[in-house]
């Protein structure tokens, strides 16, 4: 299987995501400084896999505490504040930091020794990777039910196994869907700047013998309109109460072109990157990266000296153009403020239900089973009307 990273020997190891395909080699991160430099260079990236390296980050620099007898608690904010700001945007990082945080203050809070602490912090972060797979797993069983044998499915940027701790989330369904038998076909929008999907993505499918073609990020409505793309899928990396959801620059224009030309539109992640916290899309910090990043390719200028240039890595998929949101629990549809609260356990009672008083298509908290239908043609899957 496919992963980005690996723990050896008490070290971090990141697949060295820039140089793929052309090259494969790991990069050992000994500390949770290191750690976070991987992230922000984008060494390793992907919402659940930077949450997942963030976890060894602070797993090393507690170990190293507990070794040199300095500060548990003192080394643990310390740590935690460092890798949350790696990477602002994809909450599966501050997802996962918080989770390792609770585990080293309940063992100090319990009066445990330094080196005990340490330890129960990386086998938490350990089990996070196992429980990210099997995520992952569930995630794309569920997800496959929406894919239709000989669909011709578009994606955007990598939401693979190179962007979890391995399987996938988008590829993760595309991959459940081969594996029951289905024959899939997958365009790969380039994904600029970083060509994520012409690299990254294109790679783990040739790796997979998943028939793969890499179109360029401008490419895709054209193939809408003359009927060549079935339906979209792509993964996300901060989704919204309502639904909003934050993923690589560009998602929301593929959203709309599938709008437009009738196309289901899908979001799979798991649970970890729904951020209870954020009501809708307009509070979820949309990262600005360096401008040289789209100036340059690697290394050479490709603009004129002197010319300006806007690098937001993420926007904003509004819910309304989100036909269902595929989880490790289920396939979510709208009212999603109902149906995603109620996966995650939170309490629906203050969520406007549909013009009927019921859920469409949504989950309640007595039903794990959730809607597992693709979008009825001229339901949320139909363009909308022009104006007069």
């Amino acid at each position: 299987m496919i992963t980005p990273l690996r723990w050896t020997d008490g070290v971090l190891e990141l697949l060295e995501q820039r140089l793929l395909p052309a090259e494969e080699k790991w990069i050992r991160c000994a500390s949770g400084e290191e750690v976070a430099r991987a992230i922000s260079e984008m060494v390793v990236r992907g919402a659940p896999a930077i949450g997942v390296s963030a976890a060894f980050g602070l797993a090393l620099d507690l170990r190293r505490a507990a070794e040199q007898g300095g500060d548990l608690a003192e080394e643990l904010s310390r740590s935690a504040e460092m890798l949350v700001q790696a990477r602002p945007t994809a909450v599966n990082l501050a997802w996962a930091v918080d989770r390792l945080c609770g585990v080293a203050r309940r063992a100090l809070a319990d009066g445990l020794a330094a080196r005990e602490v340490a330890h129960r912090v990386e086998e938490e972060a350990r089990a996070m990777v196992e429980e990210d797979v099997q995520a992952n797993r569930d995630l794309g069983r569920a997800g496959s039910l929406l894919l239709p044998d000989g669909a011709r499915v578009l994606t955007h940027c990598n939401a693979g196994a190179l962007a979890t701790a391995g399987y996938g989330t988008a590829l993760g369904v595309i991959r459940a869907a081969v594996e029951e038998g289905k024959q899939i076909e997958v365009f790969a929008d380039e994904t600029r700047p970083y060509l994520q999907g012409a690299r990254l993505t294109a790679w783990e499918l040739r790796e997979d013998g998943i028939p793969v073609t890499v179109i360029t990020d401008n490419a895709a409505g054209h193939l809408m309109a003359r009927g060549e793309i079935d339906l979209v899928i792509t993964g996300a990396d901060r989704i919204a109460l309502n639904g909003d959801t934050a993923n690589k620059i560009g998602t929301y224009t593929v959203a709309v072109l599938a709008r437009r030309h009738g196309l289901p539109f899908y979001v799979a992640a798991p649970t970890s990157t729904v951020d209870p916290d954020a009501t809708d899309g307009s509070s979820i910090p949309i990262e600005e990266r360096d401008a040289t990043e789209v100036l340059e390719f690697r290394g050479t200028r490709c603009a004129p000296e002197g010319v300006a240039a806007r690098h937001p890595a993420f926007d904003i998929t509004p819910a309304e153009l989100v036909t269902a949101i595929v989880t490790e629990k289920g396939v979510a549809r709208a009212p999603y403020p109902i149906a995603l609260r109620a996966m995650l356990g939170l309490s629906t009672e203050t969520d406007e239900a549909s013009e009927d008083g019921e859920v469409s298509n949504g989950i309640t908290e007595d039903d794990a089973e959730f809607s597992d239908a693709p979008a009825e043609p001229g339901l949320d899957s139909e363009p909308a009307a022009e104006e007069e």
